[in-house]
């Protein structure tokens, strides 16, 4: 498909060297620059995924919505409400920093700092903007591998509420209220919403499991904003979600995974303010917030196949930050963005092993303990006529535990208006900060530990064609991460001691195929190889990348009350480690997916709504032993009210 689209795009090259229509076409975007730039001018590797996306998909949750992006791949650990990790580029899911609408949300107590995607849904959600390869030059720890930026709406004009109620396969249910609008000087988006499920066995129901692990996730979101003129305006976003999710367990053998007794339950909840304000008639713009961040996590299983032990554990994970952050454009062609940031986290667990071994009883206490890292920054953005476009950057990061991180970045691009080619290339380093669980755990604990370390770069080119908005393009990446976390064997400690290498290519496309119909595809080839030396796993592939990954996205609107579309997702072969015969890997097969969505607009106040995932019933695990979801049918309406 990839290669007949582009040799058929050929003919349409615009001939003309004004760049005028190409800006036009183009998307402008946050997360690379924190500021808004447009994508004509980046060497960055970014996807959007638009509202009108978003919406037509018509998925519960974010997770979902993210598969169908290139240079990731997935993994969920049985129903939709389980732990949930998106990899970068062959990175670890907690290479990634996810932020939402401007709050850093990866967990403070969990040992890796992943953010869990199970918990987020669409609701009032304006865009998603993926960006890949070491970013923390900008953003600081965490942004080894890419950031993932979820923006939601904001009320831009009168104000619009809606009812929607949903239903469907295992037994499930969601409803929704929101709304969003702008009274004079004052906006706001408010989404309320619930989903609840009988789902299917956690364990894959292949080694006979039947109990359904059931959930609850409830959400509130808002964003509240207030203009006290045309140079200064305020937001206040605040996010709530409380979930409760029954689990399955593994314990080395199928039929021990299957247990009705383990119980998840998590709260969330952040608040931010921030202000911003315009000076020297548009040429410094500030931006200063202040956030707040709060996750606490129960965990309660006794199991019923191996009764001979129980455990309840929680975890309390808090975040403080502010951040100052300064764009000065005194000339045309140059950015220059300064800033400081200062963030202290604390978190607090505790860990009860109830047994019937010597000793009876196990305890794992974390008393509360905390981090500070205090962080500066400073880029330029340039332009050097009208076809070379650049960004340099630099960071120093002063970690209360370890000491400095230095990180930085360069990222050129040049465009040739005249054929519409724009070649890209950025080099960059990254680093992690240790988790407060890896330092202070009584059992696992280090304070010894350094940051993790990444450095990547990639090169690529992009073609665009047709005055419609048909572009092509290809990026070649490579990552190498240094000094990982991983487990001493003696000690029991966690030291810095394993390494990985990433490399691998994007294909992409997207076109307007003809009125009406839009097509996005992708193709992604991931080498990540484990180079942990000494080990029995030193050059094999890292666990649940597969190598080879494809999406294709067909969305066709009849006009403008009707919208039908269709996904299909191949993912190959992967690895999963055999901890009953380890070394040994256990080769998980490929699978092909194909998902429907489709509404219909009645009234301009009634809309019918319907999605069918896994149309053609494949039965498959991501993650070996557990189960995932086959052909389910979801359908439901929506009310606007104006």
């Amino acid at each position: 498909f990839l290669l007949t689209a582009f040799a058929f795009g050929q003919t349409g090259v615009v001939q003309k060297t004004d760049s005028s229509s190409y800006y036009k076409l183009s998307d402008v975007v946050i997360t690379a620059t924190r500021t808004s730039s447009n994508t004509l001018e980046l060497a960055n590797s970014i996807s959007i995924i638009d509202s009108s996306e978003i919406s037509n998909k018509n998925s519960f949750n974010t997770f979902d919505v993210l598969k169908n992006d290139y240079g990731m791949s997935f993994s969920q650990q049985g129903t939709k409400a389980s732990v949930s990790n998106v990899y970068i580029r062959g990175a670890n899911s907690s290479h990634t920093l996810v932020l939402i609408d401007g709050v850093e949300v990866n967990l403070p107590s969990d040992p890796s700092n992943f953010y869990n995607f199970f918990s987020l849904p669409t609701e009032n959600m304006c865009r998603i903007e993926v960006l890949r390869g070491p970013q923390s030059t900008l953003y600081g720890s965490n942004a080894l591998a890419g950031v993932i930026n979820i923006i939601s709406a904001q009320g831009t004009a009168k104000p619009v509420s809606s009812i929607s109620i949903e239903g469907g396969s295992y037994n499930t249910f969601k409803g929704t209220l929101s709304s969003l609008g702008k009274l004079d000087k004052f906006n706001y988006s408010v989404a309320l919403s619930r989903i609840k499920s009988d789902a299917y066995s956690a364990a894959s129901e292949k080694y006979g499991n039947t109990e359904n692990d059931k959930y609850q996730l409830d959400n509130i979101n808002s964003i509240l904003g207030y203009e006290f003129s045309d140079n200064f305006k305020t937001d206040f976003v605040i996010r709530y979600n409380k979930s409760n999710s029954d689990f399955d367990q593994s314990f080395g053998s199928p039929e021990f995974w299957d247990d009705p007794t383990y119980v998840f339950d998590q709260e969330e909840f952040f608040i931010r303010g921030q202000g911003k304000l315009n000076l020297a008639d548009n040429k410094w713009d500030q931006k200063f917030g202040i956030t707040y961040f709060s996750n606490v996590r129960e965990y309660s299983f006794d199991s019923s196949a191996a009764s001979f032990y129980s455990s309840t554990s929680n975890y309390n994970g808090k975040k403080y930050k502010a951040d100052w952050q300064n764009d000065f454009q005194f000339f045309k062609n140059n950015l220059i963005t300064a800033g400081v940031d200062f963030e202290s986290e604390e978190m607090e667990s505790e860990y009860y092993l109830f047994s019937s071994f010597n000793p009876p009883d196990y305890a794992s206490i974390i008393p509360k303990t905390n981090v500070n890292t205090f962080g500066i920054y400073l880029q330029d953005q340039f332009k050097a006529g009208e076809s070379f476009f650049g960004t340099i950057g630099v960071r120093l990061d002063n970690n209360s535990q370890f000491g400095n991180a230095f990180t930085y970045r360069i990222a050129p691009a040049y465009m040739f208006w005249q054929t519409g080619t724009k070649l890209k290339a950025t080099f960059g380093t990254g680093f992690k900060a240790p988790s407060l669980f890896y330092l202070y755990d009584p059992l696992y604990g280090n304070t010894e530990l350094n940051p993790e370390k990444s450095l990547g770069w990639d090169a690529g080119v992009e073609q665009f064609f047709w005055s419609e908005g048909f572009s092509i393009g290809a990026t070649y990446f490579f990552n190498k991460f240094d000094d990982m976390f991983g487990f001493d064997p003696i000690t029991f400690q966690t030291v810095n001691i394993n390494k990985a290498e990433t490399k691998g290519v994007e294909v992409f496309t997207k076109a307007v195929l003809m009125d009406g119909l839009e097509a996005k595809a992708n193709y992604t080839y991931t080498n990540a190889k484990d180079k942990s030396e000494n080990t029995p796993d030193y050059d094999k592939q890292l666990v649940r990348r597969p190598e080879h990954k494809t999406g294709l996205f067909l969305s066709y609107s009849f006009n403008e009350l009707t919208n039908a579309n269709i996904e299909f997702i191949y993912v190959g072969e992967r690895e999963e480690p055999d901890f009953i015969n380890y070394p040994s890997r256990i080769i998980m097969p490929d699978y092909f997916l194909i998902n429907l969505a489709a509404h219909y607009d009645v009234f301009s106040f009634l809309r019918l709504q319907g999605r069918i995932e896994n149309l053609l019933d494949k039965q498959y695990e991501e993650i070996y032993g557990y189960g995932t979801a086959g052909l389910s049918v979801y359908g439901g309406i929506s009310l606007k009210l104006e």
